[in-house]
């Protein structure tokens, strides 16, 4: 993961449009005096676990759809984690690979019970199929045969998914440099690490190695605790909820520049504080209060990958 962290520095040093402001992510760090407030995984209660395969399952593909609910304002990621464990509960087979790449974008939506059309609901579906036809070929239709290769690895994880599922590639370019973000991949290993309590499938010897998950949640926080400074223009257009383009520049700033921030929190609360953090740790903490302060304004953008 030394490629997300170095290209998202790489970004964060040549930005235009967004700003790492060091004073007021040490004044963070100060107030909270190193220690991260404990967040549990699921403190919303709406994730199906079984503590076997079926959990894997359920864990990726909920993540192969973890995207882009903005644009329907009453959709929010709680409907589709909790949509997809009641469907389990009811089916244990329906999310088995080869249901995966018959679903329609009608059985999606009775699966969440959800009553209208998703946004990017075709892509959504596309990624279903995706998910079940290389999970079938390749893995023996379950995903928890793709963490066993891993070899307690979240890095290699990380590598044999975007490897496996062009849906989880989550790359950009700019300035002519290709940028590594990783969003959904990432957020997989967390969820197995988080679900499983960091044992059987969930045990990753190199769990500190993964950054943030750069969303939008994770941006508009640290906008608002004064650690983000956007260029006039763009909190405009993040104020007027005016979309902002996948892949500009604009974009990529805001992404690349959340991940180097709480990078530089981390490396703060380590050196002042003596204490080591996780990065999953700070993108819990930050992402609870996203989700409690939901007025916050966060940027738009229609993309598959967060």
């Amino acid at each position: 993961m030394e490629e997300v962290r170095a290209t998202a520095a790489w970004v964060a040093n040549r930005a235009t449009h967004v700003m790492v402001d060091s004073f007021e992510l040490e004044k963070v760090v100060d107030s909270i005096q190193g220690s991260v407030p404990k967040v549990d995984w699921d403190f919303e209660g709406i994730h199906y676990f079984d503590g076997g395969p079926l959990t894997v399952q359920y864990l990726f593909v909920l993540d192969a759809l973890n995207f882009c609910f903005w644009p329907d304002e009453e959709l929010i990621y709680d409907h589709f984690a909790s949509g997809l464990k009641a469907s389990l509960q009811k089916d244990k087979h329906a999310l088995d690979a080869n249901r995966l790449q018959m679903y329609t974008g009608p059985q999606l939506r009775e699966l969440l019970k959800w009553s209208r059309p998703l946004p990017l609901e075709e892509e959504r579906v596309r990624l279903l199929h995706e998910v079940g036809l290389e999970l079938e070929r390749n893995f023996g239709g379950e995903a928890a045969n793709l963490v066993k290769a891993s070899k307690n690895s979240a890095a290699s994880l990380i590598s044999i998914i975007t490897r496996n599922f062009p849906g989880f590639r989550d790359h950009s370019l700019y300035k002519g440099h290709q940028v590594f973000l990783y969003k959904r991949a990432q957020i997989f290993a967390a969820d197995l690490w988080g679900a499983f309590r960091g044992e059987g499938y969930g045990k990753f010897n190199d769990i500190g190695s993964i950054t943030i998950f750069a969303d939008y949640i994770i941006p508009a926080v640290l906008r608002q605790l004064g650690i983000l400074k956007y260029s006039s223009a763009l909190s405009d257009s993040i104020d007027s909820k005016i979309e902002v383009c996948a892949g500009s520049e604009e974009e990529v700033e805001i992404r690349a520049c959340s991940i180097y921030a709480v990078e530089k929190m981390r490396e703060l609360i380590k050196s002042k504080f003596k204490k080591q953090v996780l990065s999953i740790e700070m993108d819990l903490w930050l992402w609870s209060y996203g989700v409690r302060n939901s007025a916050l304004p966060h940027h738009r953008t229609l993309s598959i990958y967060y």
